[in-house]
């Protein structure tokens, strides 16, 4: 494989993190459940009884060695390219975008604007605050993450290539801190959406804040993982 290959450089990573870490069964279970994929179908990929998958995870096995964490990673990767290889593109565009994948967890452009909609519908989200018509892309951000590791200009690259676009915040509580933050960004996005928050939940302040800034404001209570499905077919 050629350098700067994404799928190379993931397997990488998965296998340094997996190989150096305290705890690699934690590990291993924590990029097998980002990738999507069960212990069965693991198991049926690598050709061994699920059993074995589970011992490793729970720590009941001793240590894998660099051969089976070398097997485990191919065999996620496998599996994602032939879902479509969804997880390696993502991967690939915050690496372009110069972003930890465990910060922004997907950012993506579209080809053409999308009605705002449209966007709320395929996320089963629900707008509050009435924006801009159309974004033409998204952001995923662990918010927790960002607010503790990005800098202010990098904070500002979460825009991607465009501003017209919408900021999808997770870990949030009632999304104080990201509508604080959206007021120290000039210009905003076109529409700021926090994930894991009802209508009721979200802090009382936030409606007006989006209407000052004229951005579109929404709540999605979607699983994380079928939500980032659901972005990826868009």
């Amino acid at each position: 494989m050629q350098s700067g290959d994404p799928r190379r450089e993931l397997g990488e990573r998965i296998a340094g993190e997996i190989a150096l870490s305290s705890d690699p069964g934690a590990t291993l279970r924590k990029w097998r459940t980002d990738f999507d994929v069960s212990q069965t179908r693991l198991a049926e990929q690598l050709e061994v009884s699920a059993s074995v998958i589970s011992d490793y995870e729970r720590g009941r096995r001793e240590s894998p060695g660099i051969g089976v964490v070398r097997r485990v990673v191919y065999g996620l990767l496998d599996i994602d390219e032939g879902r479509g290889g969804q997880y390696i593109r993502q991967y690939a565009r915050l690496v372009s975008a110069g972003f930890e994948s465990d910060v922004v967890l997907d950012l993506r452009e579209y080809a053409t604007p999308l009605p705002m909609s449209e966007f709320y519908e395929a996320i089963g989200g629900e707008e509050l605050v009435a924006g801009p018509p159309t974004i033409s892309g998204h952001t995923v951000i662990d918010s927790i993450e960002a607010i503790r590791r990005l800098t202010s200009e990098e904070f500002y690259r979460l825009f991607g290539q465009s501003t017209s676009r919408a900021l999808v915040f997770t870990n949030v509580t009632r999304g104080e801190s990201p509508l604080v933050a959206m007021r120290v960004v000039t210009p905003t996005p076109n529409a700021v959406v926090l994930h894991g928050l009802s209508a009721d939940e979200l802090w009382e302040h936030a409606p007006a804040m989006a209407r000052l800034d004229g951005f579109s404001l929404g709540v999605v209570e979607t699983p994380l993982p079928e939500m980032l499905e659901r972005l990826a077919e868009l």
